[in-house]
């Protein structure tokens, strides 16, 4: 298990959910199938520029048994708002975990939501991302990450909200 990242920026917006309210997740891609809100915050640290991403996240098994996360929806930065969209893949580990690579098969991350948070690392070329997931309940779960290099201080905090299904 990798250790806590600290993330020491916070910006306005919602409080970070911790401690023993959070929601132990036993399988992390069973716990995000279906269809998420996804209302993000993102923070140009270095600037003091913000702007905000509002859309759907959907997680669905594809014929290979991967889990797909497809992100569409708004991007407003600088007052200009545009369609955005990402897709990552999830591979389920036996244990509940999942690894995380990006759409081209490249390693991001490991998920393991067992204790209810997860943080973790990524480099990327001369930039650090660090990564923080929180599932606050069976219905929502946060992600933050804070990015650092030569020319970036940035952070993201996202809230996920699961839609209910169809016709439920």
């Amino acid at each position: 298990m990798q250790s806590p990242v600290p993330l020491p920026v916070t910006p306005s917006g919602p409080a970070w959910p911790e401690g023993p309210g959070l929601h132990p997740v036993p399988d992390a891609a069973d716990y995000l199938m279906g269809e998420w809100t996804v209302e993000r915050t993102l923070f140009d640290l270095g600037t003091g520029n913000s702007g905000s991403f509002r859309g759907t996240a959907v997680f669905r098994t594809d014929d290979d048994g991967r889990v797909l996360h497809t992100e569409d929806g708004e991007l407003r930065w600088g007052g200009m708002p545009g369609r955005a969209g990402r897709t990552l893949v999830l591979l389920p580990g036996p244990d509940g975990t999942c690894e995380v690579t990006f759409a081209d098969g490249r390693f991001f991350h490991d998920l393991d939501l067992r204790t209810g948070e997860w943080s973790v690392h990524h480099p990327c070329a001369a930039d650090r991302y660090e990564g923080a997931f929180a599932a606050v309940s069976h219905d929502e779960w946060h992600a933050r990450w804070r990015t650092t290099g030569p020319a970036k201080d940035h952070l993201q905090r996202t809230v996920y909200r699961r839609r209910p299904a169809a016709g439920a």
